[in-house]
């Protein structure tokens, strides 16, 4: 993500002209949960239209509490599980998680513990592949955040070993990954997997939160029969 730019200008100006915004052509949501992620060094303000949006077509939308994803991916995966919990007490059918960049990484690896708990995962410009294979800035201020995690949490912190190995593992739940070629944050290849769908959109790694055609994708996505209880 360019730091500078919270959004995407050029899809946000897409949006607003877009009858996908108002809810056309789209199926109507049937209120299911879902609960958002967002991205490396970002927080909920940043989903916050996407929040209104799902809402508006008929989904239980919920954000994460998330001020800051800047903490260790173990930390992190702690609140989200008591998000989760709170949102079950008022509705106890799975979750969907759609996750933007590393919120993506974070919600697969939840519904790799917590499978009963989640009806599918989405992730947006996250590399599921290699969470190694970014732009330089990006890794830049991904090495700070690490060193200040370190200095912070423990030197056992180094390498997120159990994280990593989840990340990795063969999808629990069902799991899309949408991303873009043009993507200025991780690369591209790094979102694609062979055991996990993925969908390419136009847009950039930060657009992808307010984009017109990523919407129309998580209608469709979110508008599929829930999975039967295992």
């Amino acid at each position: 993500m360019r730091l500078w730019n919270p959004f995407g200008l050029r899809e946000l100006n897409a949006l607003w002209k877009d009858a996908v915004f108002r809810g056309r052509g789209v199926p109507p949501g049937d209120a299911r949960s879902v609960l958002l992620v967002p991205g490396f060094l970002s927080g909920d303000w940043s989903l916050r239209l996407l929040h209104g949006w799902l809402e508006r077509i008929g989904y239980r939308s919920y954000l994460s509490g998330i001020y800051v994803n800047a903490f260790h991916s173990e930390h992190m995966l702690a609140g989200l599980r008591h998000r989760m919990a709170q949102i079950l007490k008022d509705d106890d059918a799975p979750i969907t998680l759609i996750g933007h960049s590393r919120g993506g990484l974070l919600a697969k690896v939840l519904s790799q513990r917590r499978p009963k708990d989640v009806e599918q995962v989405i992730t947006l410009g996250s590399p599921l592949a290699d969470i190694t294979d970014l732009a330089l800035m990006t890794r830049a201020a991904v090495g700070v955040v690490t060193t200040a995690n370190e200095l912070g949490f423990g030197r056992r912190l180094r390498a997120e070993g159990r994280f990593a190995h989840d990340l990795r593992l063969a999808p629990a739940v069902p799991t899309t990954s949408i991303y873009t070629r043009s993507d200025d944050v991780v690369n591209f290849r790094s979102c694609i997997r062979p055991d996990i769908p993925a969908i390419s959109v136009w847009g950039s790694h930060n657009g992808l939160v307010v984009n017109p055609e990523v919407y129309r994708l998580l209608g469709r996505l979110l508008a599929r029969p829930r999975r039967s209880a295992s």
